[in-house]
């Protein structure tokens, strides 16, 4: 036998194939190719004669049926290139607005708390800023762009950094702001805007001991508000008593963010202890709860009604990841995906009308953003919003304030503290047409409460009340905010004033708590004086009454 005729019967064949196959497919005519991927081999289709004819063995049809099988093992394998779905998001793209719609010439904060700094609505833009002696933020008119005058009047009634602020989302005149000077304020900002500075507040609640840093507006209730403080605990308060109502202390170390779902019925938190928490808040029983050592959690979201919630986090290399889980089993995060090795904390921000993830880093110039769906591979990257400028934080305007006739579906409000600048950030869907795209703007989230704080303790759901953008949104809220008639009062638990009783930590509190001793001694001082002026004067009251006495005898 010659050289050729051994190496067709050497064993494997033809590209590792069975020899049977490999002598049987030349006798038939076929025609097999040996092709490397990857340093794997898979073998192209027959051609031939006998493919028409059909004239092929029962044992040469199983032979042929075993290489097909490992042909496709092999194909999935090597599946290098990333699936593409179609989806009617895939092209959506960043557009900052123009010089003369920026905010420009404003004090952003310098404070390094991890918190945007920054609330929008459909009326006014809040950003927090540096101040001396106290905390204060500015409320600006969103229609009023362009660069904002050096005096512009601020709201200016904490006596410590202001380290969160929040617009209720159905009073768009009303804002809520926490500082470290352990107080929540609620403040009513006229319409137009400020004219000059605004000290008293419609309400201050007292009832953490440590700095707040965290408020957060329910979703469907009126008059609940929960705030976060570095005390460990969450405090619900019904604003329509001013009170707190209840009190979750489950968590063992700072709170880093708070989210609902969709009719406020659940909320999640993560801690700095590394915790996952998905917590019943009205009887603050917590549901579930997980620490996975491969994905340390740091912000964490809500997937509307997916039953789903996306955390941002650091991998157990120190490279930023987003974890998808179930809010039913926080045993092992549903998917895992890594961003990138820089060190910015990544802020999600979630579309539940559009199911599209945002994602942008602190510090960073770029926000990446997804899609999510409900099968694999459940995160799909879309696009990247590419920027020099560093961002700081980022406010987000409410689908009510968007531009339907430009099929805006998103819109950022970045704050770029070296140039003390803020520039909008509008997220397209490109389209030709200029009617409304009802496939884009589904029915979303109103401006009108589904219900009262009574109703919402008393252990009521309901689903937000639903509004159209079709015709723009033109309606205004007819109603109005009702602060309930109330003395300051100090938290007393057991007779012990929390607020009075706690040592400070920083340099900041101690100034702060001695000051307030100096006033509560000054005031006591006064007190005493004036009730020893009292004292005199009943005694001579009392001589006169006894020298009277015995010449009326």
């Amino acid at each position: 036998m010659g050289e050729r005729g051994r190496r067709k019967n050497r064993k494997g064949g033809v590209g590792g194939y069975p020899a049977a196959i490999c002598s049987s497919g030349r006798r038939r005519g076929w025609e097999v190719k040996n092709m490397r991927e990857g340093g794997r081999h898979r073998m192209c289709t027959f051609v031939g004669e006998e493919r028409r004819r059909g004239g092929l063995s029962s044992s040469f049809r199983k032979e042929v049926d075993v290489c097909i099988v490992r042909r496709l093992e092999c194909q999935l394998k090597m599946s290098w290139r990333p699936t593409y779905r179609s989806s009617k998001f895939r092209n959506v793209y960043g557009k900052v607005a123009n010089r003369e719609h920026c905010f420009d010439g404003i004090p952003i904060t310098k404070n390094v708390h991890d918190n945007h700094f920054c609330a929008v609505n459909s009326k006014f833009l809040a950003v927090v800023t540096e101040s001396a002696g106290g905390g204060s933020f500015i409320v600006i008119p969103v229609s009023q762009s362009g660069r904002l005058d050096s005096h512009h009047p601020k709201v200016c009634g904490h006596q410590g950094n202001v380290l969160d602020i929040k617009w209720n989302p159905f009073f768009e005149n009303i804002v809520a702001s926490c500082s470290e000077d352990t107080s929540v304020r609620i403040w009513e900002i006229p319409d137009g805007g400020l004219r000059r500075n605004m000290m008293e507040a419609v309400l201050e609640l007292y009832g953490h001991s440590r700095r707040v840093g965290l408020v957060e507006w329910h979703p469907t209730s009126s008059g609940i508000l929960f705030s976060a403080g570095y005390d460990y605990k969450i405090l619900i308060w019904n604003l329509e008593i001013g009170e707190p109502v209840k009190m979750i202390d489950c968590h063992t170390d700072v709170i880093l963010s708070m989210s609902f779902n969709t009719d406020g019925s659940l909320l999640a938190t993560s801690c700095k202890d590394k915790m996952l928490r998905v917590i019943e808040p009205r009887s603050g029983r917590v549901l579930q709860q997980a620490s996975y050592k491969n994905h340390r959690v740091n912000r964490v979201v809500f997937l509307g009604n997916m039953k789903r919630l996306l955390t941002t986090g650091v991998s157990r290399w120190n490279t930023r990841q987003i974890a998808l889980w179930d809010q039913e089993d926080l045993s092992m995060p549903i998917v895992e995906e890594d961003i990138d090795g820089l060190s910015g904390l990544l802020f999600p921000f979630y579309d539940a009308d559009t199911q599209m993830l945002y994602l942008a880093g602190k510090g960073d110039g770029n926000i990446r953003y997804f899609e999510i769906t409900t099968e694999k591979p459940y995160i799909q990257y879309l696009m990247e919003f590419r920027s020099p400028a560093p961002q700081k934080g980022l406010g987000v305007m409410p689908k009510h304030g968007l531009d339907v006739a430009a099929c805006e579906v998103f819109r950022f409000y970045k704050l770029v503290t070296l140039k003390g600048l803020i520039e909008p950030i509008s997220m397209i869907v490109p389209r030709r047409s200029d009617t409304y795209q009802e496939d884009i703007y589904p029915m979303t989230s109103g401006t009108e409460p589904a219900l009262s704080a009574s109703e919402w303790l008393s252990g009521i759901n309901r689903d937000p009340v639903l509004m159209s953008l079709k015709e723009g949104y033109h309606r205004p809220n007819q109603l109005v905010f009702k602060a309930p008639v109330k003395e300051k009062k100090s938290a007393v638990v057991n007779g012990i004033d929390l607020l009075e009783n706690v040592p400070p930590r920083t340099e900041n509190e101690l100034l702060r708590m001695f000051f307030r001793q100096q006033d509560e001694l000054r005031r006591l001082k006064e007190e005493l004086t004036t009730k020893d002026v009292r004292i005199r004067q009943l005694e001579l009251e009392l001589n006169n009454l006894k020298n009277v006495s015995p010449n009326n005898v």
